[in-house]
């Protein structure tokens, strides 16, 4: 009879257990509350739809790590880590910071959202477009005490940048002035004619530079140094260019590579200026304009020439006030840059109403063409992105 009675019990459980309404379901059991960061990391599972264990010789490296943190209002969750350019941290599925720059960071989680005088659970997930995060490097730290000044802006700023980049900045600016005083020494009656300011603001139709020769040894080595002013205020200034699409794609250049950086985007911009004229040709004989090409190209070299004069004193700037007002260095940047271009651009109809009246459609047309759409491209690339 025991064995009857065994039978019996077995079969009642296992009806219990396919009965529908009855079987009782797995549920894993919460995590407990956890202040700061563990060293565990969760991963993205597709198949299942949910959040698992990453374990770090079984699965592949993502580039996109989670982790529950319990936040809690007046209370500081410091972490640090290191991150390359563009890592970008998430709560609850909302970006709260994006790194600036390769570099080691602090940030307070607790100041990234608003929460209450309750502990509450949230999801970080650590995120990089192109390579996996370094999420070992994720760890708790102790509690940042700034002064009320520093308070809003110490959690988001980088505790340390890429040693050894001002250094490069100063040589690069003794480079300029060698550069500068040794053309003015070497072409002393050409240099003296296009940085003249009177024959720059005379309104005369015959002005001495524009039936001047363009393609000469003098502009040529001017135009060199201009493009070395400009690419140090981009790489100084405006660090984050490349997170263009285009750019990133074709020039990926490294965040430390602080020389080649110059070195690159002096070639851009050398070859922006130089390759304008054959663009200004090829857009001439479409729209039937051709003898005011060359008119147009010398007072774009001209205009970029004189004003860019005033480059190297926004590096001067940006090495001396930096640290204490980067945001004031970035308007006075992005300022002088914007001046730069709708001086250009502006400097340039005026000079050619003068030669034919731009109510004249092939002419306004040609000028939109190839002054106000690439002004529009770079002040969106350059400016408007910061």
């Amino acid at each position: 009879m025991r064995w009857q009675s065994l039978l019996v019990a077995l079969v009642g459980v296992v009806w219990l257990a396919i009965r529908p309404g009855y079987a009782a379901e797995y549920r894993p059991l919460p995590p407990p509350p956890h202040a700061g960061l563990s060293s565990d990391w969760l991963i993205y599972n597709r198949a299942q739809n949910r959040l698992t264990l990453y374990l770090s010789g079984y699965h592949q490296p993502r580039r996109a790590y989670y982790q529950w943190v319990t936040l809690q209002a007046d209370k500081p969750t410091v972490i640090s880590f290191t991150a390359h350019q563009h890592l970008s941290l998430f709560l609850d599925n909302k970006l709260v910071y994006t790194a600036p720059a390769a570099g080691s960071y602090r940030l307070d989680l607790a100041k990234l959202l608003p929460l209450t005088s309750a502990p509450t659970r949230h999801l970080l997930c650590i995120w990089h477009p192109e390579i996996p995060p370094a999420y070992t490097s994720f760890v708790d730290a102790a509690p940042l005490h700034v002064t009320k000044a520093t308070e809003a802006v110490a959690p988001l700023l980088p505790q340390e940048r890429v040693p050894g980049h001002h250094n490069a900045y100063v040589c690069f600016l003794l480079l300029l002035g060698l550069l500068y005083g040794g053309v003015r020494v070497t072409y002393r009656p050409g240099f003296s004619r296009i940085y003249e300011l009177k024959s720059f603001l005379s309104s005369s139709a015959d002005q001495d530079f524009l039936i001047k020769p363009t393609a000469t040894w003098l502009n040529l080595a001017l135009i060199l140094v201009f493009s070395l002013s400009f690419a140090l205020i981009l790489v100084a200034v405006h660090t984050s260019l490349q997170d263009a699409l285009i750019l990133r794609q074709i020039f990926n250049v490294p965040e430390s590579a602080i020389v080649v950086r110059i070195l690159l985007y002096t070639g851009l911009v050398f070859g922006f200026v130089l390759l304008k004229y054959p663009y200004l040709y090829i857009m001439g004989y479409i729209f039937d304009v051709i003898p005011v090409v060359t008119v147009q190209y010398r007072e774009f070299v001209r205009t970029i020439l004189l004003i860019g004069l005033v480059l190297p004193f926004v590096v001067v700037l940006y090495l001396t006030l930096n640290v204490a007002a980067p945001v004031t260095v970035l308007w006075i940047s992005n300022g002088v840059i914007a001046f730069l271009l709708l001086a250009t651009v502006g400097r340039i109809a005026l000079t050619l109403h003068r030669k034919s009246s731009l109510l004249n459609l092939h002419l306004f047309s040609y000028l939109c063409a190839t002054e106000v759409i690439p002004l529009i491209i770079l002040l969106k690339l350059i400016v408007f992105a910061y």
